[in-house]
């Protein structure tokens, strides 16, 4: 699939887990930490569906847990990944530096659209240098009332002084979330998300790397 050029007044959306920052390290700590508390234990590859969907959702997915459980599982969650600490066990991907850098220095509009809790997301990117490059940070709400991709993408679109936006996120909740809001998304290939889980979901294309972030725009 050959990518269309996009024009530089297009805002891009970018995921948080899987995307700009390795994440999975912290998650999965939180994750496990959660699962033994109801004395449940998961193959390392279920594990990993984790990153990057609403927890809540996922502990129902992929736990089979009910909404209550769940609940209940998000925040012991939060003891190991606020309280521990496991949020900083992350690192930017190499290559988002530069690329982001290039970026700003052509004017290309930037914000962030992640699952993640809002606040977390932004302690997050404050704490490894990136929350510099963005215009705005958008997330979901500790309560849950803002809570999947696409109530995460509506808002970033409704805040933000900008009428074209591109999704890139390495899930399908990413590619899904910005279709149901009416704008095209891209599959960047270095996260956890496969390229058919990507093409699956219908991407619109596909970002190889970080430094392919570069070739996307008519500048």
């Amino acid at each position: 699939m050959q990518n269309k050029q996009v024009d530089k007044k297009t805002c891009l959306l970018f995921d948080l887990d899987g995307t700009l920052t390795d994440s999975a390290p912290g998650i999965l700590h939180s994750v496990q930490y959660a699962l033994k508390a109801f004395s449940m234990h998961l193959p390392s590859q279920t594990l990993n569906k984790f990153i990057g969907p609403p927890l809540r959702e996922s502990f129902c997915r992929y736990a089979g847990m009910s909404h209550a459980d769940a609940e209940r599982a998000v925040a012991r969650y939060r003891e190991c990944f606020v309280g521990q600490g496991a949020m900083f066990e992350n690192a930017v991907y190499d290559g988002i530096v530069p690329a982001l850098e290039f970026l700003c220095e052509h004017d290309v509009p930037l914000a962030v659209a992640t699952a993640k809790p809002e606040v977390y997301a932004v302690q997050i990117l404050e704490r490894f240098d990136l929350a510099q490059y963005f215009k705005q940070i958008h997330g979901a709400t500790l309560d849950g009332t803002v809570d999947t991709k696409a109530q995460v993408i509506q808002n970033a679109m409704q805040s933000l002084p900008y009428h074209s936006f591109l999704m890139l996120g390495d899930r399908e909740q990413d590619i899904t979330g910005a279709h149901q809001c009416g704008i095209p998304a891209y599959g960047v290939l270095w996260g956890y998300g496969s390229q058919q889980e990507l093409a699956d979901a219908g991407a619109d294309g596909f970002v190889a790397t970080p430094q392919a972030l570069q070739t996307l725009f008519t500048l």
